[in-house]
């Protein structure tokens, strides 16, 4: 039972990609001074093709910040 997991994924620009993680890193107390980037990155079994580079992360905020980036790569895929 093969599944293209990229095909469930909605195709989003890193404009888009920018947008979701400050909105979702925003509402969340721990996390609006994280700092990061969307890096593209090559397409892997998963169908990712970005990831989230952080910085000046709060140590209280490490595993809140890695929880919220992983739910928005579970649901997005950059668009080409």
């Amino acid at each position: 039972m093969d599944r293209d997991i990229a095909s469930e994924k909605i195709p989003a620009t890193i404009k888009e990609l920018q947008a979701r993680v400050a909105a979702a890193f925003g509402r969340h107390p721990l996390c609006r001074d994280v700092q990061f980037a969307i890096v593209s990155t090559p397409k892997s079994r998963s169908g990712a093709n970005w990831t989230v580079s952080m910085s000046a992360v709060p140590p209280d905020a490490i595993w809140e910040a890695s929880e919220l980036v992983a739910d928005i790569q579970d649901a997005y895929v950059l668009a080409a």
